[in-house]
């Protein structure tokens, strides 16, 4: 698979050197020739000196063949106008990704269709997570965060009671995906019975993981 990584700056470096990594051709274009110097030196994939909205540059990273392109310049304007010039004039790409950095210009973004990556907007969610509660741990995150699916610990005040009990109050915010006990899964129901010690698996925004931890909490008091 090729892929062609549009900016060179810290963010560009880093995913351009592991895609190369994970054995994937790769091109990396900057209007700087001064950036390639941030890629590791160990990269031996393509490098593109140019202007990235130049029908020019965009020829000679060979877009034709592309299978996926990530616009992740320091300018969320002008990576709305490349991923949205990329997406007119070469559809047969299959994945269009941009870099989304100032959360108030997301709107902007999600405006040309555009699928966005927010490292702000993704960041905050976690430090907010990890601020109110560092006993969830995220393995998942989906979107910019808006959900995410976390792996749970039921504690040993929580054994003999059911799933629907323990979600009771946190209806449309969390999706339990799995129970696993003493290393083996399985789909859990709303009537599974909870063991001290089992792992919950559960998809879940943050309203649903805050509404979550509230029921455990209450499970503590009695």
């Amino acid at each position: 698979m090729k892929f062609v990584v549009i900016g060179c700056g810290r963010v560009g470096a880093e995913l351009a050197y592991r895609l190369y990594k994970n054995g994937y051709q790769v091109v990396v274009v900057d209007s700087n020739k001064d950036a390639f110097n941030r890629i590791h030196s160990d990269f031996h994939g393509r490098t593109v000196e140019g202007e990235a909205l130049s029908a020019d540059t965009l020829k000679r990273t060979d877009m034709d063949h592309a299978d996926g392109v990530a616009v992740v310049t320091n300018s969320d304007t002008m990576n709305a106008v490349i991923g949205h010039t990329i997406r007119m004039h070469y559809p047969q790409v299959k994945q269009v990704l941009v870099r989304n950095y100032d959360p108030a210009m997301r709107e902007m973004l999600e405006a040309f269709g555009l699928q966005i990556v927010s490292s702000t907007a993704w960041g905050a969610e976690r430090l907010q997570e990890l601020l109110i509660n560092a006993s969830f741990r995220a393995v998942f995150s989906a979107g910019n965060g808006e959900v995410e699916l976390y792996e749970m610990y039921i504690p040993d005040n929580w054994r003999d009671r059911s799933v629907s009990a323990l979600l009771d109050g946190c209806k449309n915010t969390i999706i339990v995906a799995a129970l696993t006990r003493a290393g083996r899964a399985e789909l859990a129901s709303p009537e599974s019975i909870l063991k001290s010690g089992d792992i919950l698996t559960v998809s879940a925004t943050l309203e649903g993981v805050t509404a979550l931890q509230a029921r455990l909490q209450e499970g503590t008091e009695a």
